[in-house]
């Protein structure tokens, strides 16, 4: 009999994740190299347990008609069939068709972050996208529709009391459409996660927050399927004169 245990190494996951987040916020002086020792720990965690098909990193989001996002701390990205536009000493820029999910991530969460990480989703979702038919073996498969970008908050601690309350909840509900945010997490304390069919967001607390998100997050992208085949001609013009 195997002495393994399932519920042991995602509780030690979780356990390890939230220790790092932990030592970012109390351990570290600087409040700029605080918040880039946070925005480490979730990328480390994505890069290492999403499927390879994913790239995590921190970016900007261009799209065809030369329009940036603000820089995002998190990025989700294809690597399979979407190239870098621009990537030197650090500084990474994605097409906008390559996007799977938007991330920003704070030390605690509040009103003002909640209102913050929308402005930056929003910030991607309004670019344009492009979409070409797909070839194959029998002829071409119609241009797939743009997938929904999921947009989100990453954090160790809340500023509510309690955590996660009511007070979240109103904040994550505020705002346009076009900066929602659909997932995120509250390491110390718990996830949320909107839920399409009854049209709210819902509060999942308790257990092992780090792990259930990201477990959550790897669902919800299976059912994003594969992001549409970019038109790089449409990119490519700017390489003439205009």
């Amino acid at each position: 009999m195997s002495n393994w245990s399932l519920e042991q190494l995602l509780a030690g996951l979780h356990g390890e994740i939230q220790r790092r987040l932990e030592t970012a916020r109390h351990a570290i002086g600087h409040p700029g190299s605080k918040g880039d020792a946070s925005e480490s720990v979730w990328l480390d965690l994505l890069s290492k347990y999403l499927p390879k098909r994913y790239q995590a990193e921190t970016a900007h989001v261009v799209d065809s008609e030369g329009e940036f996002s603000e820089q995002i701390d998190v990025v989700i990205f294809d690597r399979q069939y979407s190239p870098f536009i621009f990537h030197f000493e650090g500084q990474i820029v994605v097409p906008a068709e390559s996007v799977y999910a938007v991330f920003e991530s704070k030390q605690s969460a509040s009103a003002e972050y909640v209102k913050y990480a929308q402005q930056k989703v929003a910030s991607v979702r309004r670019l344009s996208r492009t979409s070409l038919p797909i070839p194959h073996a029998g002829g071409t498969y119609p241009a797939k529709p743009p997938i929904s970008i999921y947009g989100g908050l990453l954090t160790f601690e809340s500023d509510w009391n309690p955590p996660l309350g009511q007070p979240i909840l109103k904040a994550l509900e505020a705002g346009p459409d076009i900066g929602k945010l659909d997932l995120g997490c509250v390491a110390a304390h718990g996830y949320f996660a909107f839920n399409k069919e009854l049209g709210h967001h819902e509060i999942v607390e308790g257990g092992k927050p780090a792990t259930a998100f990201l477990f959550r997050l790897i669902s919800e992208l299976q059912f994003s399927g594969t992001v549409p085949m970019i038109d790089i001609r449409a990119y490519a013009r700017w390489l003439t004169p205009q």
